[in-house]
């Protein structure tokens, strides 16, 4: 479990990054790539969100899904 939680902190702080760091990439470079960066960032929470709720099958702990490798039979 702890590297799933760490997969979607490491995602959600690259998209916090993003995001905040699309404001001086604006007064630096333009809005082009101001906008191409809150793009990306845009995408990365669903992404994050689906990586965070995917079993983790090397994990024997990881059991509270309902479906995959780690599933009750």
């Amino acid at each position: 479990m702890k590297r799933r939680v760490r997969r979607y902190a490491w995602l959600m702080g690259t998209c916090l990054v993003l995001f905040a760091g699309s404001l001086p990439v604006y007064h630096l470079l333009g809005a082009g790539w101001a906008v191409g960066m809150c793009v990306v960032a845009m995408v990365l929470p669903p992404v994050a969100a689906a990586i965070g709720n995917t079993a983790d099958p090397d994990d024997p702990d990881d059991h509270d899904t309902r479906y995959g490798p780690n599933a009750d039979r």
